[in-house]
C-alpha cells in the first residue's frame, strides 16, 4: 500500500499563540538551551521555580537545588545533547517529581541546541477538567472528595478518618461513584481520571469569569 504524506499548514499560529496554548497545560514546560539557559517556561513551571524547592532560575539558568539531582540532571543533559532521551526523579524535602528531559533536533543528526522539560503532575486529579468530570457524571459533592482521596492512593479506613465517617459510609460512596461512572473498581475508576486531558486548574481570580 502506498503511503500518501499530509501536510498540513496552520495559519497564524506563532510564538505568542503557542506560548498561550502551553501555559493551559497542568505540567511544567521549559525549554532550555545546551547551556541550560531558559528559553521558554510556561505557567506551571513558573510557579515551580518561584516556589524554589526543587528548581529555580538564577539570572535566567535553570538550577537544579538539590547536590545529587543536580548530578543527575546533568548527566541527563548530556544525553540530550547526543540525542537521548532521559526521565530522572527530582525531590528535596516533602516535595518532588518526575522530569523528562527531551531534546529537541530540528532533524536526525542535527546538533541538540534546545531542550525540552517535561514535569509531571502534582497528581491524577489536578487537572482543570476534573470538576467537569465530576459534573458529568452527577457526582455529589462529597463524592468528588472522596474520589479526589482514592486518586491520592488513600484506603477506604484513611479515608474515613480523612472524612470523619464510618468505612461504610466510604464504601457506599465508591460503589455509587463506580455506579455513575460505569466503573468495575476502584482502579478503572481512577485510571478514568488519570486520563483526563492534562489542562491546568484555573486560578481564584478566573474561577467567575
Amino acid at each position: 500500500m502506498r503511503r500518501v504524506r499530509v501536510r498540513v499548514r496552520v495559519q497564524g499560529f506563532g510564538p505568542g499563540l503557542l506560548a498561550l496554548l502551553v501555559d493551559e497545560f497542568a505540567h511544567g514546560v521549559l525549554v532550555i538551551s545546551a547551556q541550560g539557559r531558559i528559553l521558554h517556561a510556561n505557567q506551571a513551571a513558573r510557579r515551580e521555580l518561584d516556589h524554589g524547592v526543587v528548581l529555580n532560575a538564577n539570572w535566567g539558568e535553570l538550577k537544579v537545588l538539590s547536590p545529587a539531582d543536580a548530578k543527575a540532571f546533568q548527566n541527563a543533559l548530556a544525553k540530550a545533547l547526543s540525542g537521548k532521551r532521559s526521565l530522572i526523579k527530582l525531590s528535596a524535602k516533602d516535595a518532588g517529581f518526575t522530569l523528562a528531559v527531551i531534546p529537541l533536533n530540528p532533524q536526525v543528526g542535527a546538533p541538540c541546541e534546545r531542550i525540552a522539560l517535561f514535569l509531571s503532575r502534582v497528581g491524577v486529579c489536578e487537572s482543570g477538567v476534573f470538576g467537569a468530570f465530576a459534573r458529568s457524571h452527577g457526582l455529589t459533592r462529597t463524592e468528588e472528595q472522596v474520589l479526589v482521596f482514592l486518586c491520592r492512593c488513600l484506603s477506604t479506613p484513611e479515608i474515613a478518618i480523612q472524612m470523619k465517617v464510618a468505612v461504610s459510609t466510604v464504601r457506599s460512596h465508591v460503589r455509587s461513584l463506580c455506579n455513575k461512572t460505569a466503573s468495575r473498581g476502584v482502579r478503572e475508576l481512577v485510571n478514568r481520571v488519570a486520563i483526563l486531558p492534562p489542562i491546568a486548574p484555573l486560578q481564584l481570580g478566573q474561577l467567575h469569569q
